[in-house]
């Protein structure tokens, strides 16, 4: 009943840009910390980003000053600017979000498909 779906991938040359949405919908009373991870081929999923509700912001050194991590909460939906891509960025990016689906209920964390970003000139 909580669905998170990514856009915005693609393909993008080295030192591009690309901005990732991920908005959630269903039974939605409140989303907590957002956040983005990525993996690439043969590689474990890390952590790239996330945001508070408050808009308290962390960013993997890997991307700090390069990524911008924010969010609309009207809209349940966070958004990853990918700025200054490098070639060590292609990765299928998640989106993850920490919902509390009633006021009284505790948050569960939620997973979108994933959506691809690939850097090559």
């Amino acid at each position: 009943q909580v669905q998170l779906v990514e856009s915005g991938g693609g393909l993008v040359q080295p030192g591009g840009s690309l901005r990732l949405s991920c908005a959630g919908s269903g039974r939605i009373y409140r989303i907590y910390t957002m956040g983005w991870h990525r993996q690439a081929p043969g590689k474990q999923r890390e952590l790239v980003a996330t945001i508070t509700s408050r808009g308290s912001t962390n960013y993997a050194d890997s991307v700090k000053g390069r990524f911008t991590i924010s969010r609309d909460n009207a809209k349940n939906t966070v958004y990853l600017q990918m700025d200054s891509l490098k070639p060590e960025d292609p990765a299928v990016y998640y989106c993850n979000a920490a919902v509390g689906i009633t006021y009284s209920s505790s948050t569960s964390d939620y997973w979108g498909q994933g959506t691809q970003v690939t850097v090559s000139s």
